[in-house]
């Protein structure tokens, strides 16, 4: 199972471009990631943060900026697709604790990755309990990269639960990837997979 493909942009590029993000218009959405960006920005230029033995506490300070943006029980079902409804409750905990665990290690890897880009997020549409927002990512040589952030009100709290880049969902993508090693193999490999990616 190739979990790291740099054209499918899995959710560490997301959740790093997050953290580098500036807002051109504010919408309820956007006011949940605002302050999340403000302090994240703050850390990711730390130069006290930038020394290689200074990774792993800014690694923890990052996550602990985004991970309560995150809905990872949320990305978990949808990236378990049709499986997740044959899981027993336990299960699905257990299931959705693996892959937060996941994806905390891939963006925790992915924290180098900042190299002058900047995001401009434009339209924002909200439909009852979810919204997208729009943005472009540029980078430090004027390249960009399409970015629509999918959130979803849970409990009165908006959280981010996909990013479609270019086009290519990270949910579905891993749900593709997650659906092809159930069918070849089992759930229990791809448990297996997950948390040696994890670590």
């Amino acid at each position: 199972m190739k979990i790291y493909r740099r054209r499918d942009l899995t959710i560490a590029l997301a959740a790093v471009v997050l953290a580098l993000a500036t807002t051109s218009r504010a919408g309820e959405p956007m006011d949940v990631v605002r302050p999340t960006v403000e302090r994240a920005i703050a850390v990711l230029k730390d130069p006290k943060l930038k020394a290689p033995d200074k990774k792993k506490e800014r690694i923890e300070q990052l996550k602990a900026l985004i991970t309560p943006i995150f809905d990872h029980e949320e990305m978990a079902r949808r990236s378990l697709g049709s499986h997740w409804r044959r899981l027993p409750p336990s299960e699905r905990e257990e299931f959705a604790k693996l892959f937060r665990a996941f994806l905390e290690r891939i963006y925790s890897d992915r924290t180098d990755l900042y190299d002058g880009q900047r995001v401009l997020f434009g339209r924002e549409s909200v439909e009852q309990d979810y919204a997208q927002v729009d943005s472009i990512v540029i980078d430090a040589k004027g390249e960009q990269i399409s970015v629509a952030w999918r959130l979803k009100r849970t409990n009165g709290m908006w959280k981010v639960y996909d990013a479609v880049i270019e086009n290519v969902s990270i949910v579905n993508n891993y749900r593709s990837q997650f659906d092809r090693v159930i069918s070849k193999s089992s759930y229990e490999e791809l448990k297996k997979l997950l948390k040696e990616k994890a670590g």
